[in-house]
């Protein structure tokens, strides 16, 4: 649901019990690693408000929500996470960029503009 932007089915799967930390078997993907990537802004919110890891790292990459959304050039989610305190120099395991490189390599100038 977080993948797809489905904010209403995310909050009655978390009023419900639903773990936010729980990983996506195949990637190891958390809910709001999800949505950062896809740029689901509103899904995002919902997830840090209830409390999800904002540094969460997925298991193939190593990448937090703030690289996601940086390298895909999702501007208005990488401002949420910034705002609410998200690590700039953070490194992504695999390939040891940061969300500034990722954006930069992906050409988000509006991106890069908010990172810097």
């Amino acid at each position: 649901a977080a993948e797809n932007g489905h904010e209403a089915v995310v909050k009655l799967l978390l009023d419900k019990g639903a773990n936010l930390e729980s990983k996506d078997k195949e990637s190891g993907q958390t809910p709001l690693l999800w949505a950062a990537e896809n740029g689901h802004e509103a899904v995002v919110k919902l997830l840090l408000n209830k409390g999800a890891n904002l540094e969460s790292k997925n298991d193939g990459y190593g990448r937090t929500p703030l690289s996601w959304a940086a390298k895909n050039g999702h501007e208005a989610v990488v401002r949420l996470l910034l705002n609410k305190g998200a690590n700039l120099k953070l490194k992504d395991d695999r390939y040891g960029q940061t969300p500034l490189s990722w954006a930069a390599e992906n050409g988000h100038e509006a991106v890069v503009k908010l990172l810097l």
